[in-house]
């Protein structure tokens, strides 16, 4: 069952909650937030359009499939934890270079493991139910 009033919602409501997933992703080290709650608000956004529009719709928006989103995440979390090795510190240091830290890498792989990972559940149980 298709709904005027959710589709049009969901297309004012989408960019405003992946704004505001960014938001809570960047204050997340020093305030409540961050990459997890970033990444659920994210795909909450993308599961509401989801259910307006459909599926295919949410997928064409994303640009990339859930499962490539999980890997970069995976790699950006996993390549954070490098930084310090490379430089003779424990595995997942903190390292800064200016405003920039390996606490953000690993933060921004949690927000794309966690949205990869929501909206390959979401999408999934959507196309196979009928």
């Amino acid at each position: 069952m298709k709904s005027l009033i959710l589709a049009k919602a969901a297309q004012f409501l989408k960019p405003l909650l992946l704004v505001f997933s960014i938001l809570v992703l960047l204050r997340g080290h020093n305030d409540p937030g961050g990459g997890f709650v970033g990444g659920l608000v994210a795909a909450a956004g993308f599961a509401l359009q989801a259910i307006a529009a459909g599926t295919p719709a949410a997928r064409r928006s994303l640009r990339a499939g859930p499962h490539q989103l999980v890997t970069a995440g995976l790699l950006a979390a996993g390549s954070s934890g490098l930084v310090g090795v490379f430089r003779g510190e424990p595995f997942l240091s903190a390292q800064w270079a200016g405003p920039l830290s390996t606490v953000l890498l690993f933060d921004i792989g949690v927000y794309l493991v966690v949205i990869g990972t929501v909206l390959l559940v979401v999408f999934e149980l959507m196309e196979h139910n009928p």
